[in-house]
């Protein structure tokens, strides 16, 4: 049901909320009564493009209402945050806006997939929405995909950022470091230790190829220090390979007549995508 429901975008979510939008609908509401949805995926506004769309809205006015719901307070913007702040920005006292009742749960998807599909959220943005949808809707992660047109390793490998540190998922939102060099700092179990490498990277530049090497290098120090045995390279690149293609943990063990190839997951959802990947392989 959700499959069938997702996978037709933003305006199969709702049918209601692009459909049948007459100018009788558009009412212009009074701009200090509006107020954002702080469960919006969202969480930072580009203020160079806020100010150029300010100028826009200046001389051409809003020409895309936004979407709210009415509250006992005001009204909860559902779909248009960004133009509601540029509004402001250019002093407008009034917004055009349609006004739709919906349930909270609505609400929160059209939010979740219309700023999937806009494509410019911050990686860690995308990754709680993805989260969001996953544990307060349970949408699976091809369901997802569908929805917002992404393959679902770059979905799942998304969601891994969410397992790096505070300080280096903050590294990544403020653009100081890249997605790709945080998914090479998840080799590094301690914390601090991915700070450490964070911020090396933030000041001496690193590529995510340099990333990759410095991680590996610190990890297989570790691996010596607790008498753990030596893997030959060439398995640890074929470890890699796999841990980006599954967006899990790999291990291959080789002994002298055969060897084991070791894939963790930590609930049915994730088992599913890497047979379901697998499977796709094979077809």
């Amino acid at each position: 049901m959700a499959k069938n429901r997702l996978g037709k975008g933003l305006s199969a979510l709702i049918p209601n909320v692009k459909d049948n939008l007459s100018d009788k609908e558009i009412v212009n509401l009074d701009i200090n009564k509006l107020y954002a949805n702080t469960d919006q995926p969202r969480k930072i506004f580009d203020r160079e493009k806020l100010e150029i769309l300010s100028e826009s809205i200046k001389n051409y006015g809003v020409l895309q209402p936004i979407v709210v719901k009415k509250e006992d307070d005001g009204y909860m913007i559902i779909a248009g945050e960004r133009r509601f702040r540029a509004a402001k920005m250019a002093g407008l006292k009034e917004i055009p806006a349609v006004i739709k009742n919906l349930p909270l749960k609505d609400i929160m998807e059209i939010a979740l997939i219309e700023n999937l599909q806009r494509e410019d959220l911050n990686a860690i943005e995308e990754a709680l929405a993805y989260k969001s949808l996953i544990e307060n809707y349970k949408v699976t992660q091809e369901e997802i995909s569908e929805a917002v047109g992404k393959s679902r390793p770059h979905i799942t490998n998304t969601l891994r950022l969410l397992n790096l540190g505070e300080n280096v998922i903050k590294l990544i939102e403020e653009n100081k470091i890249t997605p790709g060099h945080g998914k090479a700092l998840l080799r590094i179990e301690d914390k601090d230790v991915q700070y450490e490498i964070a911020k090396k990277i933030e000041k001496e530049g690193l590529s995510v190829r340099e990333t990759e090497a410095l991680a590996k290098n610190i990890v297989e120090k570790k691996d010596v220090k607790t008498n753990k045995k030596y893997k030959d390279p060439f398995i640890i690149e074929i470890e890699d390979r796999l841990r980006n293609l599954f967006g899990t943990k790999v291990n291959i063990s080789r002994g002298k007549k055969k060897g084991k190839i070791e894939i963790e997951y930590y609930n049915e959802e994730e088992l599913e995508n890497i047979l379901g990947y697998i499977l796709e392989r094979e077809a």
